[in-house]
């Protein structure tokens, strides 16, 4: 895992999550000048002379970390290195456990995508203690003016605002406040909250729910839909809770494809599975014996 050092923007590579220190995470939607690993690790710098929205935003968190008191942040676009297979991978099963981890999460909400976007779910559900902010030029509608100083306004943390928050995302407050357990809600209803959801690549739909469901498996960029049935035969080798199986076709899907089969073909099918409760296999065969 590599993180920032806040004081000094430059990155370090730690290898295992015992000799992790204390840091803080970032939550965003992203934009068109992000930095990525390869341009942050320079040891040039050259993104230095560019002073865009991404550097902009690396150097807010780090600000926010120290003023948190720690010496280190991790920000998904310029922390992974996406030319490595092997790093991407690592990194996309172990993303809730990181966002777990973290002492303190930063979220961005920009233009309102953050709550419809599909990684941010898993950002909202996994740290314990997250603080939100609204980008000032964004909300100004003068993000393009470079010369413009661009700040956070803070706008409380989950727990301020955990109620606004379960009307919107559609999750029980102790689910959000970390007071229960993911595993007490049906496989159905966590797939529920993912209803909706949007992300810029296929698959990404769903390698970002794997951390909701315990589950890890290989990145396979190009299967498009297959990787959201992939997920669920792996929640099936997991799980007995029978409530996957608890959805319903879209409309579309059902004229022209009448006879599917078992699982479905996105989080969107599960839209009204809210609130159902766990089916173990158990439970059906007592009540068909």
């Amino acid at each position: 895992m590599h993180l920032i050092n806040v004081h000094t923007l430059t990155l370090r590579e730690f290898a295992g999550s015992r000799d992790l220190p204390p840091y803080a995470i970032l939550s965003h939607t992203w934009g068109p000048e992000e930095i990525s690993f390869a341009e942050f690790s320079d040891p040039g710098r050259p993104y230095l002379a560019h002073d865009g929205a991404g550097l902009r935003k690396i150097r807010l968190t780090c600000q926010k970390a120290r003023a948190a008191g720690l010496d280190w942040a991790w920000i998904d676009t310029c922390c992974i290195d996406k030319s490595s297979s092997a790093e991407l991978s690592e990194a996309i099963n172990s993303m809730f456990k990181w966002y777990r981890g973290a002492r303190v999460c930063f979220a961005i909400l920009g233009k309102c995508r953050w709550f419809s976007r599909g990684w941010t779910l898993q950002e909202l559900i996994a740290p314990r203690h997250v603080k939100f902010y609204i980008d000032e030029l964004a909300k100004k509608g003068c993000h393009k003016n470079k010369n413009v100083d661009r700040r956070w306004i803070s706008i409380g943390s989950k727990k301020d605002l955990v109620g606004a928050l379960s009307i919107v995302t559609r999750i029980d407050s102790p689910i959000l406040l970390s007071e229960q357990s993911l595993d007490s809600i049906s496989v159905a209803g966590r797939m529920s909250w993912a209803a909706g959801r949007q992300t810029s690549r296929e698959e990404d739909i769903a390698y970002c729910l794997m951390g909701i469901f315990g589950v890890n498996m290989p990145m396979l960029y190009g299967e498009g839909s297959k990787a959201f049935q992939r997920l669920q035969e792996e929640i099936m080798r997991e799980s007995d809770d029978h409530s996957l199986f608890v959805w319903r076709a879209k409309p579309e899907s059902a004229r022209r494809f009448p006879y599917r089969g078992l699982l479905a073909d996105s989080p969107d099918e599960f839209v009204y599975s809210e609130g159902i409760e766990p089916i173990p296999l158990s439970t059906i065969d007592e009540r068909m014996s």
